[in-house]
């Protein structure tokens, strides 16, 4: 039987934001559970539900600023249900809530999500995240990339002939060796990984815009070369950096240009990281790397550092 990510538990009167937040989840490759999308047309609601805890992995629960008499009931009910069933539960606070309120005292003995300041709210959505799936992401607007080490026989050492430079001691020969015999995907993690090293950021697993805005110039030159070096120019900071201005800075437009969106059925969504095309000959320019940095302001914030690093 097929599994849900997160069953997502709501007032109607909460709807429109929980859709967005729906869409922002499978924008990261996860499956949500969401009452419209699953329960056809004459079946009971809470026959339905019964009949879906038991296939969900954990469950959202969202706190708007209303709440009704029967809401409360039901909730206590199914979080009950929820614990019975050893399924994670997640409080999740709506803008316009800044506490969970008082008359749910149920739900505070769970740590929760705030999107107190808006839907777009990235690190809240990072640790919805982080409390669906139990692994810490490691950008704020991409789906989990973990970091691991992929083995590089003797055969597949390179001779260290550029100039790596770093501002912060950061040892870029094990990326070049990557990129150097083809290996896009894991010279993509491994990116993530000399990045977080120059930002001081390693133990977050996540680059926040203070870091951005004043990451190494000189790092930022050396991980772009590299990937234009080797890529054969398809890849590359420089190269995204010109598609951003090219599509007059909308981030939608640019995600169509390198290939982070498609088409799925009637809409177009952010693919999700295993889906992307490691591949220099097949995929489109500006492809990779992948710095999980996403959204019209992410976006921005970084390409604004790769103009004013000259990169």
């Amino acid at each position: 039987m097929s599994k849900f990510d997160v069953f997502l538990a709501h007032s109607s009167k909460d709807k429109a934001q929980v859709r967005a937040i729906n869409k922002k989840l499978k924008q990261r490759g996860l499956k949500p559970w969401l009452d419209e999308e699953q329960i056809p047309p004459g079946r009971s609601f809470q026959d339905e539900i019964q009949k879906t805890i038991p296939r969900v992995k954990s469950a959202a629960i969202f706190i708007g600023s209303q709440q009704g008499r029967w809401q409360l009931l039901e909730l206590k009910t199914f979080i009950s249900q929820c614990v019975n069933n050893h399924i994670p539960v997640i409080p999740i606070l709506l803008p316009g809530v800044d506490e969970i309120p008082d008359n749910l005292p149920f739900l505070k003995e769970f740590s929760w999500v705030s999107f107190e300041s808006g839907i777009d709210d990235t690190e809240a959505l990072r640790n919805l995240v982080w409390g669906i799936t139990g692994e810490k992401p490691q950008w704020e607007e991409q789906p989990s990339i973990p970091i691991t080490e992929a083995p590089i026989t003797e055969t597949e050492e390179v001779e260290e002939t550029d100039d790596l430079r770093s501002e912060k001691g950061v040892d870029y020969t094990r990326l070049e060796n990557l990129l150097a015999v083809g290996k896009w995907k894991e010279a993509d993690k491994e990116t993530l990984a000399v990045m977080l090293k120059a930002a001081g950021r390693e133990q977050e697993g996540y680059l926040n815009t203070s870091s951005i805005e004043n990451f190494p110039c000189k790092d930022l030159r050396t991980i772009d070369q590299l990937w234009v070096k080797y890529s054969g120019a398809p890849f590359g900071f420089s190269v995204q950096k010109r598609i951003w201005e090219e599509t007059g800075k909308d981030y939608e437009k640019f995600g169509d240009r390198v290939g982070w969106r498609k088409e799925f059925l009637f809409a177009k969504e952010w693919v999700s990281y295993d889906d992307l095309t490691f591949d220099n000959k097949t995929a489109p320019v500006g492809h990779l790397p992948v710095r999980g940095v996403r959204g019209a302001e992410g976006l921005g914030c970084f390409f604004s550092r790769v103009s004013a690093c000259e990169v």
